[in-house]
């Protein structure tokens, strides 16, 4: 498998101040991917809980603001953690911290004020969503000493990224019901699939220092595992949609992201690590379409 870096410094990035540029790396921001699979869940939690547009439009502005700031402090809490680890992954040596172009206290200082930010956003949503948000920290903070541990750290990924899905329905609708749980099942599995796509990326490093995954779980039986990640998360989506008493033309409408997730799943090369990180970024117009069939069921429901 062919070694990369997933450090973009070029582009737009590249314009911005000099001294701004290692905490915009830190950050991810040169990869907007994650931001977006961070909004997602809570986009579908929102248009699920079905608030009035006006409140719709403005969690969403909230929710797209604090997927950016937390996107960034959960890469500058994984890095952290994992900058020995990181020196280590082709992929991953040229990161702020893994290359000493920044210190641990500088990122931790970082840190500190994108926290404070993503407070004053939460401070905007009701208790219940406050009080979920506060506790979504917790796993933000856990993930990533879940390799470390467990077979398992994409699937507690999951619990992570697809946390937005619970606190966008809790935001839009005051409560917490059924609907929004079922909805936060199919989010979990969303993202346990593309995240194992992701660790593909960094299969033969990880086992040259020990980093466990779902990737080297299970292997060349990933594409089944891709598929059943999906098919649940279809089929998830389809029992939220009915528990929230979307139209039947939400249904139809899901066909199009469940082909797009049925594409990934049957062209999936995991010695190909190109590939792979196309087919992890094409999760950002599979759930999107999501998004699209989502609002098609509410907008169709009166």
């Amino acid at each position: 498998m062919r070694t990369h870096t997933d450090i973009v410094a070029t582009g737009w990035v590249a314009r911005l101040p000099r001294p701004w540029l290692p905490y915009l790396l830190l950050a991810r921001i040169d990869r907007p991917i994650g931001i977006w699979l961070l909004f997602l869940p809570g986009l579908w939690g929102i248009l699920l809980a079905r608030p009035t547009q006006a409140e719709a439009l403005r969690l969403i502005l909230l929710f797209a603001c604090g997927a950016i700031v937390m996107r960034a402090a959960g890469c500058v809490v994984n890095d952290l953690w994992d900058r020995d680890i990181d020196r280590m992954v082709a992929r991953t040596a040229s990161r702020p911290l893994a290359s000493g172009m920044l210190r641990p206290r500088q990122a931790l200082v970082f840190l500190a004020i994108l926290l404070l930010i993503g407070l004053a956003i939460l401070l905007q949503l009701n208790p219940l969503a406050q009080l979920l948000g506060a506790g979504s920290l917790l796993l933000v903070g856990l993930y990533p000493l879940a390799k470390r541990v467990t077979w398992w750290p994409q699937l507690v990924m999951g619990f992570t990224f697809g946390f937005g899905a619970p606190l966008g329905y809790a935001a839009g609708a005051g409560r917490l019901d059924a609907a929004g749980l079922v909805l936060y099942g199919a989010a979990i599995l969303w993202d346990l699939g593309f995240d194992t796509i992701y660790a593909h990326q960094d299969r033969e490093d990880d086992a040259l220092v020990g980093v466990k995954s779902t990737a080297r779980l299970f292997g060349e039986r990933t594409a089944p595992f891709l598929a059943a990640c999906y098919g649940g998360t279809v089929l998830l989506l389809g029992f939220a949609g009915w528990l929230a008493g979307l139209s039947v033309w939400f249904y139809p409408t899901l066909a199009l992201p469940a082909a797009l997730l049925a594409r990934q799943a049957a062209i999936l090369d995991i010695h190909d690590a190109e590939l792979c990180l196309g087919l992890f970024r094409a999760n950002r117009e599979a759930g999107l379409a999501i998004g699209v069939a989502m609002l098609v069921g509410w907008a169709c429901a009166y």
